[in-house]
């Protein structure tokens, strides 16, 4: 009755989100969401471009520029990007994934203005020279450096993409490579700008406390003179080969303690198998409840931590569970662990309790990620660019609700497969 009761609080909780969206000429969508309870407004800038996009000898581009991307402007000297952020009172900055790149500013309400500038001006004016270039290119080699190669376990995720994806351009991870942030040019970046950064490649998302009909005005003004992009896009349309078996590998690091990742494959965004999927992961590791860490932590105690997250991508992508031993537990042991209580899951299936926790994180998860204005404008963008719809912001958690007991043992038992994933063993390097 508790977990009953939970759950229709969090539907009560729950809000619509209503939006108005349109194209401009130029082939740029806005979409616009007007919340007044607060003066504060997200304006946000989404790119249809990330790391998938690039050429195999030049990955890293779409990071790259998304730090050049602040360097400056016709009308923004360099470095000044963020001081005209800050110096409002709001806050700005980007992130870049396989899929896509976001912008965004969270700006007090009557500095909408300066947001919508400061976006098109990266979109119309950037300014890309040989200063930004060199500058850029010591940075993300330091922010590489100190993310991936020195961080304990930092690789995992470029060492998995890289064995489970071996055609398409999911094998490289979005900070790139060394090799190839050293040899691109100037031109290069110049050219992949002009390729991918133009309205009919982006989503202009804006949250908060607006009106609507005055932003509108403002949109125009700003961004209806920036020509359309003629350009070929990219749109990778490789299919991975399926694993048809294990791969398995030792990673050596920096590390005290032994780690143990097994990443299967798994459908792409909106998979109806995906939700399940999701679900699946609240059972497994979410919490002090979950099947991994009753098991393996408390009383096996084999591990010193266990998860497992899904990693949906537009195209196919992973499911990745990640355990780190205890102290003396050799890495084969805590694998075997691991692996029982998945097969046991797959056999003997999940009880009501669990499925109903699993569908109240699903819910809270759902609310809790359209809480902020911030987070609601990425996630208009997310779900027109790779759904085709934006009102599944208001929607998809009915596909969560959807998903049965019987829909989440399936999926275990059709993902979760030695033939289908990749196994890797991080060992101390001395």
């Amino acid at each position: 009755m508790l977990l009953l009761a939970l759950s229709a609080g969090i539907l009560q909780a729950q809000r619509t989100i209503d939006f108005v969206e349109y194209t401009l000429d130029n082939g740029l969508h806005v979409i616009l969401h007007q919340d007044n309870s607060t003066p504060i407004v997200a304006v946000t800038v989404t790119y249809h471009v990330g790391s998938k996009n690039e050429r195999p000898d030049r990955t890293g581009f779409a990071h790259y520029m998304e730090h050049l991307m602040f360097e400056g402007s016709v009308n923004i000297e360099r470095g000044e990007f963020f001081k005209l952020v800050q110096d409002a009172g709001g806050q700005i900055n980007a992130y870049t994934s396989f899929d896509k790149t976001h912008y965004y500013e969270l700006l007090p309400s009557n500095q909408l203005e300066l947001g919508l500038w400061m976006e098109a001006e990266r979109m119309f004016h950037l300014v890309i020279d040989s200063i930004g270039v060199e500058t850029q290119r010591s940075v993300i080699k330091e922010e590489r450096s100190q993310s991936y190669d020195n961080r304990p376990y930092g690789s995992i995720i470029e060492e998995v993409f890289s064995r489970a994806f071996t055609e398409h351009p999911y094998n490289w991870v979005p900070i790139g490579s060394v090799q190839y942030i050293d040899e691109a040019t100037l031109e290069e970046f110049q050219e992949f700008h002009r390729t991918y950064y133009v309205p009919n490649n982006a989503v202009l998302a804006i949250a908060g406390d607006i009106d609507i009909e005055q932003t509108k005005k403002l949109v125009n003004k700003y961004f209806a003179d920036i020509p359309r992009g003629t350009r070929p896009i990219y749109r990778p349309q490789v299919v991975e080969p399926p694993l048809k078996s294990e791969i398995r590998d030792i990673v050596y690091d920096n590390i005290q303690l032994p780690a143990v990742i097994m990443a299967y494959r798994i459908p792409e965004k909106g998979h109806p198998d995906g939700y399940a999927l999701e679900m699946l992961t609240n059972i497994l590791s979410a919490g002090e409840s979950s099947r991994l860490h009753k098991a393996i932590v408390d009383e096996q105690q084999k591990g010193l931590a266990t998860y497992s997250f899904s990693f949906p991508l537009a195209d196919p992508g992973l499911y990745m569970v990640f355990g780190i031993t205890n102290m003396g537990i050799e890495a084969q042991e805590l694998e075997t662990a691991i692996n029982e209580q998945i097969e046991i899951l797959k056999k003997e299936g999940i009880s009501d309790r669990e499925f109903q926790k699993s569908r109240n994180m699903a819910e809270s998860n759902f609310v809790t990620s359209n809480a902020r204005m911030a987070t609601i404008a990425d996630n208009l963008a997310e779900y027109h660019i790779f759904y085709g719809d934006a009102g599944l912001i208001n929607t998809e958690i009915e596909r969560y609700m959807a998903v049965t007991m019987e829909d989440i043992v399936r999926v275990a038992n059709t993902y979760l497969n030695e033939n289908n994933r990749v196994v890797l063993h991080y060992l101390p390097k001395n």
